[in-house]
């Protein structure tokens, strides 16, 4: 005897719900790829980006190198195509005689790994703050508003190494560093925009059908404004991997034992004028990928902004 239970119709809707919920993901992925490929800028940035992401996790496979430990007497070897040069060291070694695109390498995997993870924590706590100080306003939207305005009154750099002298270098203090600070810019743009939506018809019309304040926000609205916030959050990937970078060169950052272009960078600055190559190739390396991602947020701004497309 069959004992399952029928399916009722609130289940069939709800599936049904889902089924058109998927199908407009997968149209608007379509779109989104299509427009990716006709947008020249976007397009160069993002495979530069991918790229990075790939060398990053396969760089114990690209290379044969330890990142960390090196031999004195490889020290200094100019690169492969300059004389003494060798092709074992691609780009030359440093002080140490570590392979130098070894370290580049093994460096692209903290400064991806540090914005990401910054913007990432940023984005959902500045974004959760101002979606509620945005929709409810009152006394909690004054003293975040406030402690806001606060942080902004101080330098991002000033700000970080302030926070950074205080905690202590590594990893989790600068990650932490750098949120401290980082969630007021989406804090400022979801309650901004917020404020502007939560006045509409589409918002009227959930709040005669019923809905609470908290669906309205999350099913709502947020996904009206959720483009702006991706945009924002791409190009502010660029900045923290600048921010890491900088204080890895102040020595504040990432330990000098772990490969990190800031600290590369700072190694190198006293020789200059004996080994060019150990400050200028993870300059460089720093240089592409934040022009790279800048320039792929700025596509991406033009693609997902639909008053930009209406524009054109």
């Amino acid at each position: 005897m069959d004992i399952t239970p029928p399916i009722t119709k609130p289940t069939l809707s709800l599936i049904h719900s889902w089924r058109i919920r998927l199908k407009l993901w997968k149209r608007s992925a379509k779109e989104f790829l299509y427009d990716l490929l006709i947008h020249p800028t976007a397009l160069i940035g993002s495979i530069i980006v991918i790229l990075y992401i790939l060398a990053a996790i396969l760089a114990p496979q690209i290379t044969v190198h330890n990142p960390e430990n090196g031999n004195l007497r490889n020290r200094f070897t100019p690169p492969a195509w300059e004389k003494d040069g060798t092709w074992e060291f691609p780009l030359g070694t440093d002080a140490q005689g570590r392979d130098l695109l070894t370290r580049i390498l093994f460096g692209s995997r903290i400064s991806l790994i540090v914005g990401g993870v910054a913007v990432g924590i940023s984005i959902l706590i500045g974004s959760t703050l101002g979606a509620l100080t945005g929709y409810y306003r009152g006394k909690l939207d004054s003293i975040v508003s406030r402690f806001a305005d606060l942080l902004l009154a101080f330098p991002f750099l000033i700000f970080a190494i302030g926070v950074m002298a205080f905690i202590g270098p590594g990893i989790t203090n600068l990650i932490m560093a750098l949120i401290f600070k980082g969630w007021v810019e989406f804090f400022r743009l979801v309650r901004g925009e917020m404020m502007s939506e939560k006045s509409k018809e589409y918002v009227e019309a959930a709040k005669a059908n019923g809905m609470g304040s908290l669906s309205i926000i999350v099913k709502e609205i947020l996904p009206n404004i959720i483009n702006s916030v991706f945009v924002l959050g791409t190009l502010r990937i660029g900045d923290m991997i600048i921010m890491e970078a900088s204080l890895s060169f102040l020595g504040l950052g990432i330990p000098p034992h772990i490969p990190a272009w800031g600290s590369m960078i700072a190694s190198g600055r006293d020789y200059m004028l004996v080994a060019w190559w150990v400050s200028t190739f993870p300059g460089i390396a720093l240089l592409i990928l934040v022009l790279a991602i800048n320039i792929t947020g700025e596509g991406l701004r033009d693609i997902l902004d639909p008053r930009l497309k209406l524009e054109g």
